[in-house]
């Protein structure tokens, strides 16, 4: 009895062992000509936002003022940020240097 036990025990936990972990949503928003790509997203909570700079010269930033940014953190071509979005609510954002003249802004809706 207690050496099946012990085999049923081991094998769980070989299995365990071999099934990948659930991979956590990855959603991707383009930044190209000056704009953010989709701009508004909804997602549940968990999810991975990656935000990929496209352009061919210029820099962006990904700037969440109601979350504590500091300014300043731009990407170039090539680079990319990303943020998990755990708590539910609408978190706007901008691309510090291009907001106001190219209207360069989104929101990330997190619902359960």
């Amino acid at each position: 009895m207690n050496e099946r036990f012990l085999i049923s025990t081991l094998f769980l936990g070989l299995v365990a062992l071999a099934v990948p972990a659930v991979a956590q949503e990855t959603v991707v928003i383009a930044v190209e000509k000056y704009a953010f790509s989709p701009a508004e997203i909804t997602i549940r909570p968990g999810t991975l936002v990656r935000w990929e700079n496209r352009e061919k010269r210029q820099y962006h930033s990904v700037f969440f003022e109601q979350l504590g940014d500091k300014p300043g953190d731009y990407f170039f071509p090539g680079e990319s940020r990303e943020r998990v979005f755990n708590v539910p609510g609408s978190f706007p954002y901008i691309c510090e240097p291009h907001w106001q003249s190219h209207g360069m802004k989104g929101v990330v809706h997190v619902k359960e």
